[in-house]
């Protein structure tokens, strides 16, 4: 809930899920400057009463065109 209301704050397309063990997986676009700033959040600050240990992030890559609109949590 809380990414997903930094990632519309930033205005970027993509989603976040939790998963199972306890971590968050998800697709982030946008410009280069606010999809750094949504990293940042996301491996500093995170949800309230969340505890960050490590975050990881790969396959990027610059896209011409979204592919997503919007952001949201997916279950």
């Amino acid at each position: 809930m809380y990414s997903e209301a930094e990632g519309q704050r930033l205005g970027l397309s993509g989603w976040v899920k939790n998963t199972r063990r306890g971590t968050v997986v998800g697709q982030v676009q946008g410009p280069p400057h606010l999809v750094n700033e949504m990293k940042v959040w996301l491996s500093e600050e995170g949800s309230p009463g969340s505890r960050i240990s490590r975050a990881v992030f790969s396959n990027e890559r610059d896209i011409a065109n979204l592919e997503t609109t919007g952001f949201t949590t997916r279950y």
